[in-house]
């Protein structure tokens, strides 16, 4: 039997509308994976420690305020400084299409817009984490 997968759900940035990310962490937890949601108005050095002390693989950024350009690259950086370039990092919010691209080119493994069903970011992330037993 193999360990649930662990996921952190963060709010970075100023925006104060969290109601998608507690969506989409309960639709996580209620998937069985293991959830632990940090909150609003995170820095990228916040969740990365998070991330760390927690021992997940996954960190689901939700961004609505149209930061994503500035936070994304400095904790893709701060998750390459802590060798922990194995966490899948998924975004989701309101990404224009080209920044999204620009946004995988980084690193990110999934962007998830307005409109992306529940079930698709579960089977997602169920694909993307290499369990270990």
């Amino acid at each position: 039997m193999s360990h649930p997968i662990r996921v952190l759900v963060a709010k970075p940035g100023l925006d104060g509308h969290d109601r998608g990310a507690k969506v989409i962490a309960r639709a996580l937890r209620d998937a069985g994976m293991e959830v632990i949601y940090t909150g609003l108005r995170q820095t990228p050095e916040m969740i990365v420690s998070a991330a760390l002390q927690e021992d997940v693989q996954v960190i689901g950024l939700s961004i609505l305020s149209g930061a994503h350009n500035a936070i994304v690259p400095r904790l893709m950086e701060l998750l390459r400084e802590r060798q922990m370039e194995d966490v899948v990092v998924l975004v989701g919010g309101i990404i224009p299409d080209d920044d999204a691209e620009q946004l995988k080119k980084l690193g990110v493994a999934g962007v998830f817009q307005p409109g992306a069903s529940l079930e698709t970011i579960v089977n997602f992330i169920k694909t993307s984490v290499k369990q270990v037993a």
